[in-house]
Parts: C-alpha cells; sequence; structure tokens
C-alpha cells in the first residue's frame, strides 16, 4: 500500500500549485494526511459518505470524493474551496493518488513475482501470464548477480543500487534474505560475459568507495528466457559460496569460473573425509604453519619454478627446496611433481570445505 508520506507530499504539492488545500481520510474518517486541520470534519459524515452510492458531495465549501482502488473505496478525499475549479482539482488530486496506488502496487507485484521467480514457487504458465500482466519481457538475455552486504547494511545497499540499475532499463532489484541483494540484470544483444564481470567490478567499486561498503558480488550464467532466471540465482549462489570458500581473495566471482571449487563443493562430506585420511592419515586435517603454506602458494602461482618462486619469496634458492623437503617428510608428497602438487593443491581445497561445514555447525 501507497505510504502516508507519499500522499502527503503528493497533496501538499498539488496545494502549492492551485492554492488548494486538501485532505485524505481512511474509510473509518481519520486523517491520513491533510493541507488543513482536517479534525473539523466529523468522523461521522466522512463515514455517512463512504456508505453512500454517490463519488462525491459537496458540504459547504468542502467537495469530498471517493478514491478507489480497483473498484473498492479506500480513502477519501476533500477538496476545500469556494472557487469553481475546487471540485476539477479534486478530481485531479484524486486521479494523481489513484496512479501512484497503482505505480506502487505494481512495484510491489513485481518485487513479489520475482521473489517467487528464482526460488522456483511458479508454474510455468503463472510466469508468461503475470509478466505480460507487469508488462516483463519474456525473451530478454539476463543474469542475476547476487550482491552481499553486511545484514545491517541491506537496506542501503538495495536503495543504492536502485539509484543505478532501474526497471525502466530492463533491471530489478529484490532480496529474499537479509544480506543479499539480488541484481536481475537485463544485456543488450551481444553482451556477453566480459560485460557481465565488468558490472560485477563496477559494483564492488563504487559501493566500497561513495557507500562506504565492503562487498561480494557472484554470478550466474546468462539465460535467454525469463523462466531460466531462478538457474541463473541458483548458479551466482553457489559461487557465493565456494567463492567465500575457496577463492577468499576475490570480491567478484562467477558460476563459470569457479573451476575444481565447484567440484570440491558438490561432494559428500563422508567422501571428503575418507580422501583427507588416505592424503594426510587417520589423524585427518593438518595445520600447516603460515610460512610453508605461504611458499607452498607462491610456488604454485609460478608453475612449480623454484627459481622465480625463491627470487619471490626473497629466500635462498636452497631454503626454498628445504621447505619443500620439510613438507614432503610430513605428508609425503613432492610437490615438485605434478602429480603430488595437484594432490595436494585438491587436499588443501578440501580442508578449506570441511572448515567451512564445520564452522556453519557451531
Amino acid at each position: 500500500m501507497i505510504s502516508t508520506q507519499v500522499i502527503a507530499t503528493s497533496i501538499e504539492e498539488l496545494r502549492a500549485i492551485t492554492r488548494v488545500d486538501l485532505c485524505v481520510y481512511d474509510s473509518d474518517g481519520t486523517v491520513v494526511a491533510s493541507t488543513f486541520d482536517g479534525n473539523d470534519i466529523q468522523t461521522t459524515l466522512i463515514r455517512n459518505f463512504v456508505d453512500s452510492p454517490a463519488d462525491s458531495q459537496v458540504i459547504g465549501i468542502d467537495h469530498l470524493l471517493k478514491i478507489l482502488d480497483e473498484g473498492e473505496l479506500v480513502y477519501v478525499l476533500v477538496a476545500r474551496g469556494s472557487s469553481d475549479d475546487t471540485y476539477l482539482i479534486g478530481k485531479i488530486a484524486v486521479s494523481q493518488i489513484q496512479q501512484l496506488m497503482i505505480a506502487y502496487k505494481e512495484r510491489f507485484d513485481r518485487n513479489n513475482f520475482f521473489q517467487n521467480l528464482i526460488l522456483d514457487n511458479l508454474l510455468l504458465i503463472d510466469i508468461y501470464n503475470r509478466a505480460k500482466k507487469l508488462h516483463i519481457e519474456v525473451m530478454v538475455p539476463r543474469v542475476v548477480l547476487i550482491i552481499e552486504t553486511d545484514p545491517d547494511k541491506d537496506n542501503a545497499a538495495a536503495e543504492y543500487l536502485g539509484g543505478l540499475f532501474s526497471p525502466q532499463s530492463g533491471d530489478f532489484i529484490t532480496a529474499v534474505d537479509e544480506s543479499n541483494v539480488i541484481l536481475i540484470k537485463s544485456l543488450a544483444p551481444g553482451d556477453g560475459y566480459e560485460e557481465v564481470e565488468k558490472t560485477a567490478e563496477m559494483i564492488v567499486d563504487l559501493m566500497n568507495t561513495e557507500a562506504m561498503m565492503n562487498v561480494r558480488v557472484a554470478y550466474g550464467t546468462i539465460v535467454q528466457e525469463l523462466k531460466d532466471v531462478s538457474k541463473s540465482y541458483k548458479e551466482a549462489n553457489m559461487a557465493l559460496d565456494v567463492g567465500k570458500i575457496f577463492y577468499v581473495e576475490k570480491k567478484v566471482n562467477a558460476y563459470g569460473r569457479l573451476g575444481i571449487g565447484r567440484l570440491i563443493y558438490q561432494l559428500p562430506v563422508n567422501l571428503c573425509r575418507i580422501f583427507i585420511e588416505e592424503i594426510f592419515g587417520v589423524d585427518g586435517i593438518v595445520d600447516f604453519e603460515e610460512e610453508t603454506l605461504t611458499t607452498v602458494n607462491k610456488f604454485f602461482e609460478n608453475n612449480l619454478n623454484v627459481s622465480e618462486t625463491s627470487r619471490q619469496l626473497f629466500v635462498h634458492r636452497n631454503t626454498l627446496v628445504y621447505r619443500i623437503e620439510k613438507l614432503e617428510k610430513s605428508t609425503g608428497l613432492d610437490v615438485r611433481t605434478f602429480d603430488d602438487a595437484l594432490t595436494f593443491k585438491i587436499a588443501m581445497m578440501v580442508v578449506n570445505y570441511m572448515k567451512y561445514l564445520d564452522s556453519l555447525n557451531y
């Protein structure tokens, strides 16, 4: 329902233009918004007018008009003035408020529609019927982006994003929980993942520098039909989770670039535990020293190149070799060979995944 503030602003602007005082009552005769002391009109007069079949009535200098929503009375408007234009101005005010109610209802309905769409709560026939009613194009390329922010800042994030992406351009902002804002982005013909990536990075940069919000963004694959938007949403949701587990340093994660992380995320927990025991023994997860992990990660970044890794770590080549051999003694894996390096990389990703699951249980 349209807010009291919106009604008040609307009639105040009309009052400033026309010099005619206006007051809006609910069906019980209570003042909703007014440019004069609306309490001087008896409540019984308003209620009697509500119950009457007439659409308008004149009492002294007051012109009473009904404000309807789909044929049902919602408000009563009183235009106060002795000029011949008072009634006409009252009709204009009624028309404006009714149009505002339609716009706000459509906005609410669209939000409700997209929430149900991404959660798979609509039948296929309902999707097309409601999309037609809400003037939403069906055959348009779209992609879903999820913007994760602090739970206490989700409203501010939604408002900020609403200023960047508007329904007029085919974009829609909604939410299904308290910490994530969902952007359903409409794409122009020929737009691909490069444009989506730029949009995601732009959101991160702007919200960090202008809105002072630290956010993460994840997006799914591009879909060609409205009915497939839920698929893109599920993919974006997975990309957000996988990114927080395996790619913490990244602020933007795409479903199509999750790699091994996506595979591990979908493995059963029991299988992960068996794998870890096979690699690190029956004791399971091993807590390696920060120095060891930093060394190995940099070694992997440099494609197992000892010389380049030692140069970037500012350590002697022999020191690096010593650290690698120390790791080999504790795990049995020589990360200088491709197979053992791959095994260790996957094992550490599985360890991070299991730690993430344990944190959810607590």
